[in-house]
């Protein structure tokens, strides 16, 4: 008797759709966002995306992101800082000109004279009277063809009274000191200072009270 055979079962044929069955066939499922932000291939374009390796700008803090846009954020209540003016700092900068640095009749009437007069009465001259002039040097025996400027001083009614020359008109060029007493005229020149290259207004003080004192005319002697 023959064997039956089992039917074979009929082979799955898979259903095969053609492209005009589907209408998405053959498109990229890229999200439709990414391709908006995707530039061109043909030009460079910025994208709303921000960097992996840089903060967002308009996100990020800005008192620690270099990146973030506007000015840095201020204290609750407090002011911007006001710009100065480059001038004003500038100015600021500027230091005032030095005493010695005024011309030489300015300097002997205006920065000389004063101090000499405020440095004697500390040494108890009461009655110190000085002048600026230019006239001969009131020297016993010495023949002159011209004057030069000198500051001459004087007090105990013209008992004790001093002369200091200058000669070039410049404080710190060739300087000269005389002395007298009771009213004679002095019988030596003496240089002044002949050490000193840059003379300032407290040095050119300080050596005529220590001249002066070497005559013991000060309180101290």
């Amino acid at each position: 008797m023959a064997e039956e055979k089992s039917p074979q079962p009929e082979a799955e044929v898979a259903e095969v759709k053609s492209p005009s069955s589907n209408p998405n066939a053959g498109e990229s499922g890229t999200p439709a966002a990414s391709i908006e932000n995707t530039p061109s291939s043909d030009e460079q374009q910025a994208t709303d995306f921000p960097s992996a390796n840089a903060p967002d700008p308009t996100a990020a803090n800005p008192e620690v992101n270099p990146n973030a846009t506007g000015d840095k954020p201020t204290a609750v209540g407090e002011k911007p800082a006001a710009k100065k003016p480059a001038a004003a700092a500038k100015a600021k900068k500027e230091k005032p000109p030095a005493p010695e640095d005024k011309p030489f009749n300015e300097f002997i009437e205006q920065e000389y004279l004063p101090a000499l007069k405020s440095a004697l009465a500390e040494q108890g001259v009461k009655d110190l009277e000085v002048t600026f002039v230019k006239d001969k040097i009131q020297i016993s025996g010495l023949s002159q063809n011209g004057g030069c400027w000198q500051v001459r001083g004087n007090w105990q009614s013209g008992q004790r009274q001093f002369s200091v020359y200058f000669p070039d008109e410049d404080i710190n060029k060739q300087k000269a000191f005389s002395c007298a007493t009771n009213g004679a005229k002095a019988s030596i020149l003496e240089s002044f200072m002949i050490d000193e290259r840059k003379v300032t207004l407290d040095l050119l003080v300080f050596y005529t009270i220590q001249r002066l004192n070497a005559q013991k005319w000060l309180a101290w002697n």
